[in-house]
């Protein structure tokens, strides 16, 4: 086997092109999580990203118009989310099966009423590298769509913000112990409201990136789970952005790979190869689970007029 498969160039380039998607689905949950509220309807979620943000993009003929409509989309589904689990106290994990199951019919029927029965898949111009010229380094990164960029910008400023402010201490405050925040007076409902909201907007992008970024169109069920994937590298990320980036370009290295070795490795069948990436994920989220301690308070709600 040519072992310079492995380590190939433009195998690292699409790596990071995969992942982005993940990353910003997982960067949300994280903040979603780190308030005390499960989201396990991200899977729909990305996928009502994905078919918003094409539809957006395919008739406004501009991808970005198409990521900030996948966002404010998700961001309503968000909302719901937090009026049922943050004001209601109903079930997260209730709700968030709800909203799954609302989200991926709704994706479906959206591109139904828009686009119709066609012959013709129709497409969008997905986003293209940014060509930078110059030496090593340079030049390798300029070789990225914008999205990504973005991306890896945003592990950053999330990590900044929820470990090194005032406002990240609060928020973390939320999903550790609401009581003792609230006693301090830290207005726990709206934190969780905001971070409910800006993790959903964040996944909806990420979802968009799907068709956006890679695909150039858009499929029922194209997440292909990936929104799960995302929830599980949370955990593996210890909750923390910089732990979910090493997670996610983990399994866009593997997803990555799996493209290379469908070209190189034509008689395996096409279905094992398929499978890699999810399998790899599986194991190694099941072996960082161990030892994993989640917020303290998440999927507890919090009941202000019980604090005695």
């Amino acid at each position: 086997m040519d072992w310079s498969l492995f380590v190939d160039p433009s195998l690292f380039r699409l790596t990071l092109v995969v992942a982005a998607p993940v990353l910003l689905a997982s960067l949300g949950e994280v903040l979603i999580e780190r308030s005390g509220v499960l989201n396990v309807a991200i899977e729909g979620m990305m996928l009502l990203g994905a078919s918003a943000g094409f539809l957006a993009a395919y008739r406004a003929q501009s991808n970005g118009v198409g990521v900030l409509v996948a966002m404010a989309t998700t961001a309503l589904v968000g909302l719901v989310l937090a009026v049922c689990c943050v004001s209601l106290r109903a079930s997260q994990l209730t709700v968030g099966l709800a909203l799954f199951v609302f989200s991926v019919g709704l994706s479906s029927l959206l591109y139904r009423l828009v686009i119709g029965v066609r012959t013709l898949t129709p497409k969008v111009t997905t986003y293209g590298a940014w060509a930078t010229h110059g030496p090593g380094l340079v030049s390798w990164l300029g070789r990225l769509p914008i999205p990504v960029y973005i991306a890896l910008a945003l592990v950053v400023l999330v990590h900044v913000v929820l470990f090194h402010t005032p406002f990240g201490l609060r928020l973390r405050a939320c999903g550790e112990n609401p009581l003792a925040a609230e006693s301090h007076g830290i207005p726990v409902f709206a934190f969780r409201y905001g971070s409910v909201l800006v993790g959903s907007a964040l996944i909806g992008a990420g979802g968009a990136l799907l068709p956006l970024l890679l695909t150039g169109t858009y499929t029922d069920l194209m997440v292909g789970g990936r929104g799960w994937i995302a929830l599980m590298l949370v955990i593996f990320g210890r909750w923390t952005p910089f732990g979910v980036l090493l997670g996610a370009v983990l399994f866009g290295y593997v997803e990555a790979l799996q493209y290379s070795l469908t070209l190189r490795l034509p008689h395996v069948p096409p279905q094992f190869l398929l499978m890699i990436p999810y399998l790899f994920v599986i194991i190694v989220a099941l072996r960082a689970y161990r030892g994993a301690q989640a917020p303290a308070a998440l999927m507890k709600p919090y009941d202000r007029e019980q604090r005695s």
